[in-house]
């Protein structure tokens, strides 16, 4: 099966600015997600779609192929990152042919490991549209997890007369940015990750930090030095 990694890697963010191309443990952080796609014989090809011309300068010098410019539209802060999905897949079928599985690989999951990716390829089988990854949760919105109302009174967020204890309930999971799986043409046709059948890959949870601000680089930096030794 051939399968193509994707990169998505706006220029702007607020939570932290410049994050894409921020210096991590000696190199940008867009280059952890290259280095790993690079490292798994799974993966055939490795593009990166951006708007910023210094990213698309970094990922092409640490080997992703950087064929397109994502136009304005698809990288604002209101922009669907399933819209920017889409129009890499029609760029890419369109100048480089046909492939069978599309994985995501957000740049801000630095931490994963190919073991998380590896075992998301493979859950893509007959039946299932999408995979995603998942840590397990310590909140469970049945117990611990709260709502306001309109006049700012809290409540749970899942009233269930039935459930007393955690322990009768379901495992519930947080979705992480480790990675996503799909196919090409569910991705063209659909609107949303949930229009389809899902399974979930497990990761621990220090695999699945997901960076959005100057405190999350900061966790990432020790858990990654940490596994480095």
């Amino acid at each position: 099966m051939k399968t193509f990694a994707f990169i998505f890697a706006r220029g702007g963010s607020k939570g932290l600015p410049g994050k894409n191309t921020k210096i991590l443990l000696g190199k940008p952080l867009i280059t952890h997600s290259i280095e790993l796609a690079k490292s798994m014989p799974d993966i055939d090809r490795i593009f990166v779609s951006t708007d910023s011309d210094q990213i698309a300068s970094v990922a092409e010098e640490y080997g992703a192929e950087v064929p397109f410019k994502r136009p304005a539209e698809l990288a604002s802060d209101t922009a669907s990152e399933w819209t920017a999905w889409q129009h890499a897949i029609e760029y890419v079928l369109t100048h480089y042919g046909s492939f069978d599985r599309f994985v995501s690989l957000p740049t801000t999951a630095p931490c994963r490991e190919v073991k998380d990716v590896r075992g998301a390829l493979e859950k893509l089988q007959k039946g299932v549209d999408m995979v995603v990854t998942a840590s397990k949760s310590g909140h469970h919105p049945c117990f611990n997890m709260l709502k306001l109302d309109s006049q700012g009174f809290g409540s749970k967020f899942i009233e269930s007369k039935q459930t007393s204890r955690r322990q009768d309930v379901s495992q519930a999971f947080n979705m992480t940015t480790v990675a996503y799986v799909s196919r090409p043409d569910f991705i063209l046709k659909n609107q949303s990750i949930w229009d389809g059948t899902l399974k979930i890959q497990e990761v621990e949870t220090l695999n699945a930090i997901d960076i959005d601000d100057a405190s999350d680089f900061k966790l990432a930096e020790l858990i990654l030095q940490d596994k480095l030794g």
